[in-house]
């Protein structure tokens, strides 16, 4: 029998206990803030295997030197970063499993069918709050490395799973595992990807755009400028960039996504008084970073966009428009599609499903940016998550698609690190 045969099998044989295992962490409402409990349980598994376990508090003042922080926390107490090292032999090459396990609110509880903490399981299907993002990706990734363990394969490489917090706010854990010295030759992110393969995430960072008016009598509009009506002249140049960005990319992952990199103004806040004419109005937005394209160029390209605001309209030559940038960012990643750990990864793939996978960009940001970009690790976003129900009430994984990604993963870890 191949040693893919026996990971298989492994799992197969063991699915029963990590159902129980992802049951216990689904009904950790591991909320921001909240993480400690679901982080003490998978170091405590950890240990079990016999793994090298290091739990910490995230360092904020080392965090806040970094220019790709960002947090909305004053302190990371009861957030802790888990991180599991396999050893190797060496002379192999190391990878790291990276996923994260905070999660957002559960929102209206009234429109859950069940306890959005429940883990309750129906027709092959766990419900609950994190089940498909991402702690279902994270059994995956812990079936692999634990049917590694039990069939005592030795690899060369060194194998490093990550439990990070801080994901869906901007990713200060997996910065703080960066800054804590992990690296690797590779990386797998089991985001809900329904199984497709993301080689490339692209990244995102919010804005604020200023516009002005002048104030003036309701009764006697025309004597004032209403910041509103030209928020509404911002607005639609906005849109004129975001389809100028995107008719620049051709890259045929971006095929099947109807806008690659969008711009969204998400709010638009302005006027103090029914019977004045509005003189300020602020949109705040968020602008997508195609793979490939820095923080910095974007930024930039906004910039001078904004400034032709002047060619359109009189007033703005003036009064110009102010952006400023705050708050959350994502930081774009990629992996050619031609790279070896993308080929291993594709061929398992093909093996266990017996066909071929669906290669596509990510159309959200994830973690994988910072490895790709800081760690200087090339990351795939892969895992067995439903796309559509991250977020959403009766959130829900189906159980099947963990244990075959887990397959999937066991065997890229053992052509990637080598056997010894």
């Amino acid at each position: 029998m191949s040693i893919k045969d026996k990971l298989n099998d492994w799992i197969q044989n063991n699915e029963q206990r990590y159902i129980d295992f992802l049951q216990k962490l689904v009904q950790q409402p591991s909320t921001q803030g909240n993480e400690k409990g679901v982080q003490q349980l998978v170091a405590n598994f950890l240990h079990e295997l016999g793994l090298k376990v290091e739990m910490w508090d995230l360092d904020g003042d080392r965090l806040k030197k970094h220019p790709y922080f960002y947090s909305n926390r004053e302190t990371f107490e009861s957030s802790p970063n888990v991180v599991g090292v396999l050893k190797g032999t060496g002379g192999g090459k190391s990878i790291i499993l990276n996923g994260h396990v905070d999660v957002v609110p559960e929102g209206d509880h009234k429109q859950w069918d069940h306890g959005p903490y429940s883990g309750i399981v129906i027709d092959g299907k766990m419900f609950g709050r994190g089940a498909t993002d991402m702690k279902g990706g994270n059994i995956a990734l812990l079936m692999a490395i634990e049917a590694i363990q039990a069939l005592h394969i030795r690899l060369k490489g060194d194998v490093i799973f990550q439990s990070v917090v801080e994901e869906e706010s901007g990713g200060a854990g997996t910065l703080d595992t960066i800054l804590q010295g992990y690296k690797a030759d590779a990386a797998i992110i089991p985001e809900p990807t329904n199984m497709k393969i993301f080689p490339k995430q692209q990244g995102s960072k919010w804005f604020r755009i200023i516009v002005t008016g002048r104030t003036a009598h309701g009764g006697t509009p025309y004597l004032g400028v209403s910041a509103i009506d030209k928020a509404f002249i911002v607005n639609e140049h906005v849109k004129e960039l975001e389809k100028t960005r995107n008719d620049r990319i051709t890259d045929p992952l971006y095929d099947t996504i109807p806008v690659p990199v969008p711009i969204n103004i998400g709010s638009m806040n302005g006027g103090d008084w029914p019977s004045s004419v509005p003189d300020v109005v602020q949109l705040e937005g968020r602008i997508g970073i195609a793979p490939g394209e820095t923080m910095e160029e974007v930024q930039q390209e906004m910039e001078d966009w904004i400034k032709t605001l002047s060619e359109i309209d009189p007033w703005f030559q003036e009064h110009p428009v102010k952006v400023e940038w705050f708050g959350a960012r994502w930081v774009p990643g990629e992996i050619e599609t031609d790279h070896p750990f993308v080929a291993s990864l594709v061929n398992n793939f093909v093996s266990v499903m017996g066909e071929k996978p669906t290669l596509v960009a990510s159309p959200w940001g994830t973690d994988g940016g910072l490895l790709s970009q800081v760690a200087e690790t090339p990351t795939v976003v892969f895992g067995p998550g439903i796309t559509d129900l991250a977020h959403f009430p009766n959130e829900a994984i189906e159980l099947e698609k963990i244990f075959e990604a887990a397959k999937i993963i066991a065997a890229t870890i053992v052509e990637w690190c080598e056997e010894d």
